[in-house]
């Protein structure tokens, strides 16, 4: 497994890491995705996308376990990634399979509305 220092934040009360092992891209989310965080959350899925493409893997694992709380200009920013996602070649996309925490009631709301905005791309493991 290779981590992904380009993808590691530590910004206002959210935390990322990456790495990258065989065909998947992993990133981990912590802490809080409030609005202090959104040019984090941008920059990160920006990052994230262009080294998918780079490395040409076959999908990318989102961990949110724990992730406490994310706000609607940050769950924006995913949104616009997964758009970003869908636009590409159909024989270069990636898959987006987005680990949650049953236990954290916004990501089953939240997630689930991901899922049908892309449901060909997204999967949701609990």
């Amino acid at each position: 497994m290779n981590a992904l220092p380009e993808l590691a934040r530590s910004e206002a009360k959210v935390r990322t890491s990456a790495s990258h092992e065989g065909e998947v891209i992993t990133v981990r989310l912590a802490g809080e995705a409030a609005m202090d965080a959104m040019a984090t959350m941008e920059s990160v899925l920006a990052s994230l996308h262009e080294k998918a493409q780079a490395l040409g893997v076959a999908s990318v694992a989102i961990d949110l376990t724990q992730l406490e709380f994310m706000n609607s200009s940050c769950f924006k920013a995913f949104v616009s990634w997964i758009d970003r996602v869908q636009q590409m070649d159909a024989q270069k996309q990636y898959r987006i399979r987005f680990v949650s925490n049953p236990a954290i009631l916004w990501q089953r709301r939240s997630l689930h509305a991901l899922q049908c905005f892309a449901a060909e791309l997204i999967s949701i493991d609990r």
